[in-house]
C-alpha cells in the first residue's frame, strides 16, 4: 500500500511538473546580418530618393506650365491692346466732305479684318469736324462722317447692328490751333469699342 501511495506522489508530481512547464517556446527568429541591414537601409535611402526625384519634377512641370500660362496670358493682352489700338484709330476728312478717303479706307479694311474675326465687338463711331461753319452744320457733317464710315464698314460684312454712330460737330477739337494744320486733324471720325473688346483674336 505504501508503494502504491509513493508510486501515486511520484506521478502526480510528474502531472504538475508537466502542467507547469508549457511545451518548448518557439526558436527566436535569427538575428540580422550587417549586409541586410545595409540593403534594407539602400532600399530605404532609394525609395526616399524616388519620391523626391518625382515630387522634383512635377514641381517643375507646374512651374513650366504656370510660366507658360503666365506668358500666353501676357501676349494675348499685347495683342489685344495692339488690336484696339487699330481699331481706335481715327480716320480723317478733306474740308466740308465726309467721303472716305484712299488712305483712309486702307484704315479701316483693317478695322474690318478684326471685326469679322471678333463677332461680339460692337463699336461708336463719332463725327467731328473743324471749327468753321455754324454749330448746326457742323453737327450734321459730323453726323454724315460718322455714317459715311459706319456705311463702309456694313458694305464690307459688318453687321449695321454692332456700330452706334454720334456727331459732336466741333464741340471736341483734337486741336486747339486755328490754322489748316488744325482742323485737318480736327475733321474725323473716331471709333471707340463699347462691348467685346476685352480678348480680341487677330484676323
Amino acid at each position: 500500500m505504501r508503494r502504491v501511495s509513493l508510486l501515486f506522489l511520484v506521478v502526480l508530481a510528474a502531472a504538475l511538473v508537466s502542467a507547469a512547464c508549457p511545451g518548448n517556446p518557439p526558436p527566436a527568429p535569427p538575428s540580422p546580418n550587417a549586409d541586410s541591414i545595409a540593403a534594407a537601409e539602400r532600399a530605404r535611402q532609394e525609395a526616399a530618393q524616388r519620391a523626391q526625384d518625382e515630387a522634383d519634377r512635377l514641381r517643375r512641370e507646374e512651374e513650366e506650365r504656370v510660366r507658360r500660362e503666365r506668358d500666353a496670358a501676357a501676349e494675348r493682352a499685347r495683342s489685344t491692346e495692339e488690336l484696339r489700338n487699330v481699331i481706335a484709330s481715327v480716320i480723317n476728312f478733306d474740308y466740308d466732305r465726309a467721303d472716305i478717303r484712299s488712305g483712309d479706307a486702307r484704315s479701316l479694311d483693317y478695322k474690318v479684318g478684326i471685326l469679322l474675326a471678333n463677332p461680339s465687338v460692337r463699336l461708336r463711331i463719332s463725327g467731328h469736324c473743324d471749327e468753321r461753319g455754324s454749330d448746326e452744320y457742323n453737327l450734321a457733317l459730323g453726323n454724315r462722317r460718322a455714317n459715311s464710315s459706319k456705311q463702309y464698314l456694313v458694305s464690307h460684312g459688318i453687321d449695321a447692328g454692332r456700330i452706334e454712330t454720334v456727331s459732336f460737330g466741333e464741340e471736341r477739337p483734337m486741336e486747339q490751333g486755328h490754322d489748316e494744320t488744325s482742323w485737318a486733324k480736327n475733321r474725323r471720325a473716331e471709333f471707340e469699342i463699347i462691348a467685346g473688346g476685352d480678348a480680341l483674336v487677330r484676323p
